[in-house]
């Protein structure tokens, strides 16, 4: 197959395979200590350098696509947990998925340069922001969240956890997320 054919999207199966690896590894790898090494997740692998050089042609490219995959996957839980649970139990469970988010945000930001930040921050607000809005519709019409609640204002409280330590938020997160639920009811107690 040809490297055209290849970025048109029609990748062979072992291709495909390959980069799944690459950026399920490379999502281990950045929780780490130190800096990710491209040759690092080469080796984890089991693929040669150009393999991944083929898929992932800098460190950068690498990050930004574990990125944008870990909040698509946010991103799409918000309607499966509306299909499967009441509204408010939904924005619960995608509060849970949030915290692990925040986990591989803090890392990616950090392991990449300030313009890719920037980059990947404009394209998180837009989606995310979609779907704490669907989350939070549902549950105003359901009458379990409060009307004058925004997905701006519950993008901004969660923010912070992008910003806690694996202890911090283990220790806090669950908690401050209830808070944050409680926050969220309508009728509260």
């Amino acid at each position: 197959m040809s490297a055209s054919a290849e970025r048109g999207g029609t990748r062979r199966v072992d291709a495909q395979r390959n980069r799944e690896r690459i950026l399920q590894v490379a999502r281990e790898l950045v929780r780490g200590p130190g800096e990710l090494k491209l040759n690092a997740v080469a080796k984890a692998c089991g693929i040669g350098q150009g393999t991944l050089y083929r898929h992932f042609p800098t460190r950068e490219d690498l990050l930004a696509e574990v990125y944008r995959r870990e909040m698509d996957e946010l991103v799409a839980a918000a309607p499966h947990l509306l299909a499967t649970h009441g509204p408010l139990d939904a924005l619960a469970a995608w509060f849970d998925r949030v915290a692990a988010y925040a986990r591989v945000k803090r890392d990616v930001f950090a392991a990449v340069e300030a313009a890719t930040w920037r980059d990947l921050a404009a394209h998180g607000l837009g989606p995310i922001g979609e779907a704490v809005e669907l989350l939070l519709a549902a549950g105003r019409s359901a009458g379990d969240v409060r009307a004058d609640a925004e997905a701006r204002d519950v993008i901004v409280l969660i923010g912070w956890l992008s910003r806690l330590d694996d202890a911090e938020l283990d220790a806090r997160g669950p908690r401050l997320l209830s808070i944050l639920i409680d926050g969220l009811r309508a009728n509260r107690p």
